[in-house]
């Protein structure tokens, strides 16, 4: 009998990626510009909480955060 594989749609892709990024950027002690890039334009509503902890925790881990990750927070929240 042969398998039938469903399709997987746009929304349940584009989570499958966002969660790959997000545990890639919370491993990184200074996770990839471009990484960060990708993730927030294809970021779901649901993970922007997740993603913005990710965020917070590396601001609060590190003695000098960068201006670049202190603006990439803000506008994370701004969009909750």
């Amino acid at each position: 009998m042969a398998s039938q594989s469903r399709a997987v749609s746009r929304e349940e892709a584009q989570t499958a990626l966002s969660r790959i990024l997000l545990e890639k950027i919370r491993r990184d002690k200074h996770p990839s510009y471009t990484q960060m890039t990708m993730l927030e334009q294809s970021l779901p509503a649901s993970l922007h909480r997740d993603y913005l902890n990710i965020l917070l925790q590396k601001v609060i881990e590190d003695d000098r955060p960068s201006i670049t990750m202190l603006r990439r927070i803000q506008r994370i929240a701004d969009q909750l």
